[in-house]
């Protein structure tokens, strides 16, 4: 029988994080090469694979149902653990999504972790027909029913977005009381709401950079302790990675990629402009202006980490030591432009030299 009481990590965790689709490839190839990088992963003594959810941009990914992914990845593996990152509650109803997690978790004997977030795009919102200015709203009414359906017994809920009476999940999760949550944050307000929540967090470097990121993990923390929850926090950071065997080859090869990247994630953040439900205008222009003028100097200094094995080495280390860090993602392929047999180097490199340098 399963017994994981609090799911803390008293050792550094490692990952990857699967979402693009590499340019040209046809979507079963996307979706044989994920599994190869899971299976690369697993055999490779890698904490966990991270999966993606992207909807409606066949281009960039074809994860749109990534529990699927993960639920099949988990029977090609043995001991790698598998998660969402992140699993837009929003988008579905809870108790469906409950049920699919609490599924996977069973299969998996317990190998599985759930990423979750509200996404600061409104695209999916908007074609599912769901206003994204209800998203916080919608999300903390999901999280509520989720934690519920997970103990396996009747429960009714009446609030404002979703309603229902005497309703029993199955089948409960395999992990005690459920698998471990993480919430992703972007925004300033959002995180001390996690911190509030008392919630691993999840964060990235396509918004923030470094030094920024560091001032919202001190409102992070401040939040947490406020709200009388034991220890400091759980902060996994996931931010592109790349090695090879020279600094030149490690600083030439993946500067396309890399500076694509940025340059469609401003196109993202672009779309969202003039909007009255995705924040500020101020703030979006302010990141927008901030990503176009990204020089490819800046994205090394605070942003990536590319480098030999020990340079990574190094750099990992030193943003562990500096933020505080609990985990690491790696983002092998951020843009989709490079070749299979880089990132499986980059994911060979990282396992065999830097991680065990840094555990």
């Amino acid at each position: 029988m399963p017994r994981v009481d609090e799911h803390v990590r008293e050792a550094m965790h490692f990952g990857i994080f699967v979402e693009e689709r590499r340019r040209e490839t046809s979507e079963t190839t996307a979706f044989q090469e994920a599994l190869e990088l899971g299976e690369a992963a697993d055999a490779w003594g890698l904490d966990g694979v991270w999966l993606g959810e992207i909807h409606f941009n066949p281009t960039r990914s074809v994860q749109s149902a990534p529990i699927a992914l993960a639920s099949f990845m988990a029977a090609r593996t043995r001991r790698v653990r598998l998660g969402l990152a992140v699993t837009v509650l929003p988008l579905a109803h809870p108790l469906r999504i409950a049920e699919e997690v609490a599924t996977v978790d069973q299969l998996s004997l317990g190998r599985f972790d759930l990423g979750i977030g509200r996404s600061g795009s409104p695209r999916a919102y908007d074609v599912l027909e769901i206003p994204y200015g209800e998203s916080q709203a919608r999300f903390e009414e999901a999280l509520d029913i989720m934690r519920q359906a997970w103990k396996g017994e009747p429960f009714s809920y009446q609030v404002t977005f979703y309603r229902f009476q005497d309703t029993t999940v199955a089948p409960r999760p395999y992990q005690v009381p459920h698998p471990p949550v993480r919430m992703a944050a972007n925004s300033p307000e959002t995180f001390p709401f996690v911190g509030r929540m008392g919630l691993p967090l999840f964060v990235g470097l396509r918004d923030l950079d470094i030094p920024e990121l560091r001032v919202h993990l001190v409102a992070y923390r401040a939040a947490w302790r406020q709200a009388g929850h034991p220890g400091d926090g759980d902060v996994c950071l996931r931010l592109p990675v790349y090695a090879a065997p020279t600094e030149r080859e490690a600083l030439e090869e993946p500067r396309e990629n890399i500076t694509y990247f940025f340059r469609r994630h401003a196109e993202l953040t672009r779309f969202g402009l003039g909007r009255g439900d995705t924040g500020p205008t101020d703030r979006r222009l302010s990141r927008l202006d901030q990503l176009e003028k990204l020089s490819y100097e800046e994205i090394l200094e605070k942003r990536v980490a590319f480098g030999t094995t020990a340079r990574l080495t190094e750099r990992l280390a030193g943003l562990r030591d500096e933020l505080g860090l609990d985990g690491m993602i790696a983002e092998l392929n951020p843009g989709g432009l490079l070749p299979m047999d880089r990132m499986l180097r980059t994911l060979r490199l990282l396992t065999h030299e830097v991680i065990p340098a840094l555990r």
